[in-house]
């Protein structure tokens, strides 16, 4: 019933989607865009471009493709191509439809790769991009590992897969997306990588741990490199670990020492190397050819978790080097997750802990916890409220992941009134890290496990214990939508900085204490006041009162006193790095004048009237402001970054594909999809990083565009010619813009009309340089 439940809701969207479109759709394309879509979300390919194109069918050279995805890192090449039943009620896919579909998409790969095919088909065809890549592309050929043909089909396949195959030396892997493997990445978010080392001709000697736990059982394997490197050339990525995927950058890259070993001392790679860690949540035990020891021979949901610089060296030394791999053996330690509940947060924590080895702070890894991506969602969704002080709204800038603030900065203010627009609504002073916020946080309260310490001023002057700590024992609450926590955070934010610009800078401060006596402070104060402190005040007026300037002021100054006056060690801050410190600092009272800030506490008889944002709120929020930034490039521009990127070879035939997609639904108006957002957003940055003054056009554009039909009647091969030999004496354009023009004057290029609009973009700036029609 959920299959048919989920078989309904696709052919629903896919009507609706049909009827949305000014032509109607292919209804087979549609599904296409659909399925891919899936597989996406699910983590399962990337990038991808529809492009259909079908010829010969019957003959035997009849090839068929739908769609296309080339990896960033030129590795892995995946060719979709569809079935389409287009039942009312979910139906078989035979093995004579899935064999002709493999044929069809393997002989479309052969014609590309051989340079066969590019020779026959216009330039404008969606398919040109790929197959020109394929015949002619040094990149690729020298990076390709993998092609996957996926055959997509609306049908329920349940016979034998199609054989693999090699085509020119790449390996082609045959992989069937029906309609259960639809439904199950809805449900499930991914596919269980299945590997069945037995049926693959290896054996992989273990020793299973004797300790017993509920989480999960561990065994000690030694894997030979040649399974190793036949896991990496299927699998690539997927293998590695999601949530530290982007640190550990598994990009295929050789380490030299690695590659030297294998090379030169194979017999000693074992002894050299720290081997693999990884997870799985199944595994099957058999006994040795010997029948002695025990030997795995399948895994299920095998996950690399620190060791996959190891498998990427291993296979491109083999690959590339045609080193023999059969005498390299690699250790790896394998935790079988028992607890299914719980799968993700051990495989991350396990992932975390075993990466400590690297040159990744635990803050890094530690970035793709739940509680930093909701806290940072949190900060782009909401807005500071207006107030007497602030009549402009802003927002707090959570940078989860380094460079981040910069990043946006960068996206957003691409022009100097967009630049401007972005300081004023995110101000440099209201940008703060993990750190600064385990800091912020751990600073307003004392916190204990048990009768143990764990949470209290002496680890807040300790950078990254006292970050450690928050991870401990802050970091595991649900705060999904919860702007009240959000606001409150802030709040204490506010009090840290404040009592920090208080505490004064040499000449003019209290001392030459401020990270020790602000932390200690603000502790004390909490302590002291059993944290009354109204928190929503501070957030709705985003800054504290004049009292509890004031004092704030007085505890500093005598805070800075006593610490200098009691410590028993000559570097004070040593003595305030200990419990035994905080706790003299408990027993003092400082004669301090409380009453002066009972307006500042939290009035209990005054019901408070907070409202908690929704999930789907902030999520939406967010999303919002990634809108934002990809359509304040107009449609006119993201054509012209393709044509650029192209032209230049400084953006991957993906991008370029991303930026033509993007260019499309913006002159519709039609919705963008998550992964065009994201892409959009990589996009703008590489243009930024490299050419910049494409984007700076945008300032330059007038804000009543006359429609693109009015102006391309101006465009002709005489106008055209025209601006050539004048941009030759005259060298106003760039190089890859006058290479465009001078490409159409010769004929080298056709006048599409899409060429048509990017001429019109440079016959505007050839206006701007002087050039008369």
């Amino acid at each position: 019933m959920e299959l048919l439940r989920f078989y309904q809701n696709l052919l629903q969207d896919i009507r609706a989607t049909q009827l949305s479109e000014e032509e109607g759709g292919n209804t087979e394309q549609i599904f296409t865009q659909i399925a891919v879509d899936l597989l996406v979300s699910a983590g399962e390919t990337e990038n991808v471009r529809l492009a259909y194109d079908k010829k010969g069918v019957g003959t035997k050279n009849q090839h068929q493709i739908n769609a296309y995805s080339i990896s960033d890192n030129y590795e892995t090449l995946d060719l979709f191509i569809t079935i389409l039943k287009g039942t009312d009620e979910p139906a078989r896919t035979t093995s004579a439809e899935t064999e002709t579909a493999q044929k069809r998409i393997l002989n479309f790969f052969r014609k590309a790769v051989y340079k066969d095919y590019v020779n026959e088909i216009e330039e404008s065809s969606d398919i040109f991009q790929l197959a020109n890549e394929l015949a002619s592309s040094q990149e690729l050929r020298e990076n390709l590992i993998r092609v996957n043909a996926i055959i997509l089909t609306d049908g329920i396949f349940s016979n034998e897969l199609p054989k693999s195959d090699s085509i020119s030396g790449f390996s082609v892997y045959t992989r069937i997306v029906d309609l259960n493997y639809l439904y199950n990445i809805t449900e499930k978010s991914h596919i269980p990588i299945e590997l069945d080392f037995k049926a693959d001709g290896f054996e992989i000697p273990c020793i299973e741990s004797p300790s017993e736990n509920d989480n999960y059982k561990s065994y000690l394997a030694i894997i030979p490199g040649t399974a190793l490197a036949n896991i990496y050339e299927r699998f690539g990525s997927r293998l590695l670990e999601q949530n530290v995927r982007s640190f550990l950058q598994f990009t295929g890259k050789i380490n030299k020492g690695i590659r030297n070993t294998i090379l030169k001392e194979p017999q000693m790679f074992l002894a050299f190397n720290n081997g693999i860690a990884a997870t799985a949540n199944h595994i099957e035990l058999e006994r040795d050819s010997k029948g002695k020891g025990l030997i795995i021979s399948k895994v299920n949901d095998l996950q690399i978790v620190n060791g996959g610089q190891t498998t990427a060296s291993i296979y491109h030394t083999f690959k590339k080097d045609k080193a023999d791999v059969s005498n390299i053996f690699v250790q790896v330690k394998l935790s079988v997750v028992k607890n299914s509940e719980n799968f993700g947060e051990i495989v991350s924590r396990i992932a975390e802990y075993a990466n400590t080895q690297n040159k990744i702070s635990i803050a890094d890894l530690s970035s793709n916890r739940p509680y930093h991506i909701h806290f940072e969602k949190l900060s782009r969704a909401i807005v500071t409220p207006h107030s007497e002080k602030n009549p402009t709204q802003t927002k707090w800038f959570y940078e989860r992941a380094r460079g981040q603030y910069k990043n946006a900065r960068l996206k957003e203010g691409f022009t100097r009134s967009r630049q401007k627009a972005f300081d004023l609504k995110h101000p440099r002073s209201q940008m703060f890290t993990k750190e600064q916020l385990a800091k912020y946080i751990n600073s307003y309260q004392e916190v204990y496990e048990g009768k143990k310490l764990v949470i209290a001023p002496h680890f807040v002057i300790k950078n990254v214990k006292n970050y450690n700590q928050f991870i401990l024992y802050n970091t595991n609450i649900k705060i999904e939508h919860d702007n009240i926590y959000y606001e409150d955070t802030i709040a204490k934010s506010i009090l840290y900085k404040a009592c920090e610009k208080l505490y004064g800078i040499k000449p003019n401060a209290i001392g030459d204490l401020r990270f020790i006596t602000v932390p200690y402070s603000i502790t004390y104060f909490g302590y002291k006041t059993n944290y009354k402190l109204d928190l929503y005040k501070i957030w709705k007026n985003q800054d504290i009162s004049d009292n509890l300037r004031n004092f704030l002021y007085n505890l500093m100054v005598k805070m800075d006193v006593f610490l200098k006056a009691n410590s028993p060690e000559s570097l004070i801050e040593m003595w305030a790095r200990k419990e035994a410190c905080w706790e003299l600092v408990k027993q003092q009272d400082f004669d301090l004048d409380y009453h002066s800030i009972k307006d500042d506490f939290i009035n209990e008889k005054i019901v408070s009237n907070r409202k908690q944002m929704s999930e789907d709120e902030v999520i939406e929020n967010e999303k919002i402001q990634k809108i934002e930034v990809i359509k304040s490039v107009p449609s006119i521009i993201w054509r012209k970054i393709e044509n650029w990127g192209r032209e230049t070879d400084n953006m991957s035939l993906n991008l370029q594909n991303i930026a033509n997609s993007i260019s499309k639904r913006l002159k519709s108006n039609s919705q963008l999809p998550d992964r065009e957002i994201a892409n959009g957003l990589i996009i703008i940055d590489r243009v930024l990083e490299i050419a910049p003054e494409i984007l700076a056009e945008v300032d330059n554009l007038s804000e009543d565009i006359v429609p693109v039909k009015e102006k391309q009647s101006e465009i002709t091969l005489e106008l055209i010619q025209k601006i050539v030999n004048w941009d030759k004496k005259n060298r106003y354009l760039r190089s890859f813009e006058y290479v465009f023009m001078n490409d159409l004057a010769e004929g080298k290029k056709t006048l599409t009309e899409r060429n048509k609009i990017i001429a019109l973009l440079n016959l505007n700036k050839a206006k701007k340089g002087g050039f008369k029609e």
